[in-house]
């Protein structure tokens, strides 16, 4: 930070200060947050479709809309806490900030829910709520995702940040802290999918208060946690905006649009090391997308300025982003499966037998059994397969993210064409005899499969955008894996009102697949096979860019090494350069 840091009072600190902060120690609050935050909105993610049909009295198609809109609101706006932790707050702070709002928009469906006055009654539309309730509701779930997306969008950077990537130790522990941030995850999950959702939906649907009380109750003790390790935390600085180092590169190179390239690249503009005053690690130039580079050519009698010319290292951020774009497009369609599981499959589970032994099990708690086979899955892909499947590869993580994501597409269009052939079974018991329904727990094997689909896919998504993002850019690009959920959730919305308006039209019923709420009067399971055809498909689709795609090499991380200096409570970080102009 040199003249600056020390004006702002931060002391140099020797390195080993340095390694007292950060690693797993510090993570361990992060995943008690992890582990706190999500036992509420896994919860609320796979019951509030129940809420919605049986406290507010939407419909079907309404109760899974809003649902599934609040989903991809909450994961859209990730990139806004990404975007702020990035430029503005540091990432401690930006999930403080936004983990209030959190626990405030819980505070206020916990006052909803109990207060009859706030609740309507059934009056046979689409939906009841109107007046001064409606506001309520609305306004608490904006709240709401505002508050989830925003901690989402910089807390698995700000974990990942207590791990040196150039330290060969720390290096292997940064791939195992995306495991352990997904097992904590879920492991608060499958608590909030079985005592919350059992809490809530008891007693007739009449206990939501108490589990919006409990969630809300979970959520603060989780930023309390991320409160007391503040002072082992590694902070990384906030750099200039990353929409406008991008902007910057777009518009020079659409105005040198004429200009020829150099014969060789080290033609192009580059800060010399010894001449620059930036933090910011070099990147080796690539020949991929070199029409941006046309944003790195200084042009004769001009002088260097930001919107004049760009540096090599400005060009390149803006082309590691472009890359991911296609991965990020390849992924939406799981996460549309992902919706289905928290809106169609939860409905189908409350006409099937919900019964073990004596035990009565909610149909929302059925999502547990993916979350119980990542809780014995991960530690053991972590501990056994990784170090075994190393040797082999030589790659810290196994395998390398892109295959992970690959593997989960394969098992997602699996779990899609499961629930068809469940559906169709269930619903043929249901007309056949409504008294004797299937047992709850053939959704199992739907759950289960696409569980492991997460559990290869999100993981491998987060530790992939961390790594290969510049460094300035890490909670923005971490926020891609929320931003292809937001848009899932959102096709699924789509997808739910297309497929009910076009099947309307053709059906002999002139009924839609989805119309009503009484599934055994539709057609869910051609749904599901839409999207396991569709699944399948999007495959091949991302076969085709991630064979494609060029990861970072390291050369292009041999300038990235962590400078820290501290101050009460935390070590701040700055990215030094060692890197060759």
């Amino acid at each position: 930070m040199g003249e600056d840091a020390e004006a702002a009072g931060y002391n140099a600190v020797n390195p080993s200060t340095i390694k007292r902060k950060g690693g797993f120690k510090a993570t361990s609050f992060i995943f008690a947050l992890s582990a706190l935050e999500n036992m509420g909105f896994v919860a609320n993610m796979v019951s509030l479709v129940l809420y919605f049909s049986y406290k507010l009295y939407f419909d079907l198609s309404t109760s899974a809309n809003t649902l599934t809109n609040l989903m991809g609101s909450t994961f859209l706006l990730s990139m806004v806490g990404g975007f702020i932790s990035d430029t503005y707050l540091n990432r401690f702070l930006t999930c403080v900030i936004f983990g209030t709002l959190e626990v405030l928009a819980l505070s206020m469906m916990t006052i909803q829910a109990h207060s009859e006055s706030l609740l309507p009654t059934p009056c046979g539309k689409s939906s009841c709520l109107k007046g001064g309730a409606a506001v309520y509701f609305y306004t608490s779930l904006c709240l709401l995702a505002l508050g989830v997306g925003g901690v989402k969008g910089s807390m698995p950077a700000l974990g990942a940040d207590q791990f040196d990537a150039k330290d060969p130790k720390e290096a292997k522990g940064l791939g195992s802290y995306f495991n352990w941030l997904l097992l904590s995850s879920v492991t608060g999950a499958a608590i909030g999918t079985t005592v919350i959702v059992w809490v809530s939906t008891n007693k007739n649907n009449h206990n939501w208060w108490k589990g919006f009380l409990i969630t809300a109750v979970a959520a603060f003790l989780g930023y309390v946690f991320l409160l007391l390790g503040k002072p082992f935390y590694r902070l990384h600085v906030p750099k200039d905006s990353p929409f406008m180092r991008i902007a910057q590169v777009i518009t020079v190179a659409v105005k040198n649009g004429g200009l020829s390239h150099p014969e060789s690249p080290s033609e192009l503009y580059e800060i010399n090391e010894k001449d620059s005053e930036s933090t910011t690690a070099k990147i080796a130039h690539t020949q991929q997308l070199r029409w941006l580079d046309k944003a790195a050519i200084l042009g004769q009698n001009t002088e260097p300025s930001p919107w004049k010319v760009c540096t090599v290292t400005q060009v390149e951020e803006v082309k590691v982003l472009t890359r991911m774009i296609p991965i990020i497009g390849s992924t939406i369609i799981l996460n549309t499966c992902m919706a289905q599981l928290q809106t169609f499959s939860v409905q189908q589970g409350y006409r099937m037998d919900p019964h073990l032994g004596s035990f009565k099990v909610p149909s929302a708690s059925i999502p547990v059994i993916p979350l119980i086979f990542m809780i014995i899955l991960i530690p053991i892909y972590d501990r056994l397969f990784v170090p075994f499947i190393r040797k082999f590869t030589n790659h810290p993580s196994g395998i390398t993210q892109l295959q992970r994501v690959g593997l989960g597409l394969v098992l997602s269009s699996l779990s899609m064409a499961i629930a068809a052939l469940v559906e169709v079974k269930r619903r043929n018991q249901s007309l056949k005899n409504p008294l004797q329904p299937i047992s709850l727990f053939w959704l199992g094997f739907q759950y289960g499969i696409f569980g492991i689909a997460d559990m290869f896919t999100l993981v491998g998504l987060l530790e992939f955008y961390y790594k290969e993002a510049p460094v300035g850019m890490r909670s923005l690009s971490t926020s891609f894996t929320f931003i292809s959920q937001a848009i899932g959730y959102f096709l699924s919305s789509v997808f739910v009102d297309g497929i009910n308006s076009v099947s309307r039209r053709i059906a002999p019923s002139r009924k839609g697949w989805l119309h009503g709420q009484d599934l055994d009067r539709n057609n869910l399971n051609l749904f599901f096979w839409f999207l396991a055809i569709l699944s399948a498909l999007n495959f091949f689709n991302y076969l085709f860019w991630a064979m494609r795609y060029k990861y970072k090499t390291d050369d292009d991380q041999n300038g990235e090494e962590d400078s820290c200096k501290v101050t009460d409570g935390g070590c701040l970080l700055e990215e030094s350069t060692n890197g060759k102009s």
